[in-house]
């Protein structure tokens, strides 16, 4: 794009943007169709339905084009949503609010691979198994830091496996 850029970085309900705020006032002023970048971050973020998703949507103010970039939801909204609740433990470190197994922490992983630090779907599992910690998640019914301990010790090797 060139001439002038607007950039306009929010939090939407994966497939139920909506023309209200936070972005029908902060798009108004652009000029732009709000209807069609409503339709296109819908579009975009329909499989991400019921979670929050960072949206980033550059305009051109000048030709009134658009451009936006989907982010992926928080680690917590993955795992919340894999337990199918709206919020994790008030205490953390005593409150079990939920079990889940591996496969679900390697699949969070997979999804966030490649916004966390680590360098192997191993060390990005066991970032997962982090946030189950301050979550109040189990997995496989036991403490995620047993599972890291196991995940470091091969114990689960066969999941890991592309």
């Amino acid at each position: 794009m060139s001439g002038q850029e607007t950039v306009i970085q929010s939090l939407v309900d994966g497939g139920k943007a909506s023309a209200g705020p936070p972005l029908g006032p902060a798009l108004g002023p652009t000029g732009v169709n709000v209807y069609q970048i409503i339709q296109a971050i819908n579009e975009k973020t329909k499989d991400y339905a019921g979670l929050k998703v960072p949206v980033t949507i550059t305009i051109n103010t000048d030709d009134k084009s658009f451009s936006i970039e989907v982010g992926t939801p928080p680690t917590s909204a993955l795992l919340m949503k894999e337990l199918e609740i709206e919020k994790g433990s008030g205490t953390t470190g005593t409150e079990v609010i939920g079990n889940l197994n591996l496969s679900q922490i390697i699949q969070v992983a997979k999804i966030k691979q490649d916004k966390l630090l680590a360098n192997s779907l191993k060390a990005a599992a066991k970032e997962v198994l982090g946030t189950a910690i301050t979550l109040g998640v189990n997995v496989e019914d036991k403490h995620p830091k047993e599972i890291q301990k196991e995940i470091d010790e091969g114990v689960h090797d066969s999941l890991f496996t592309d």
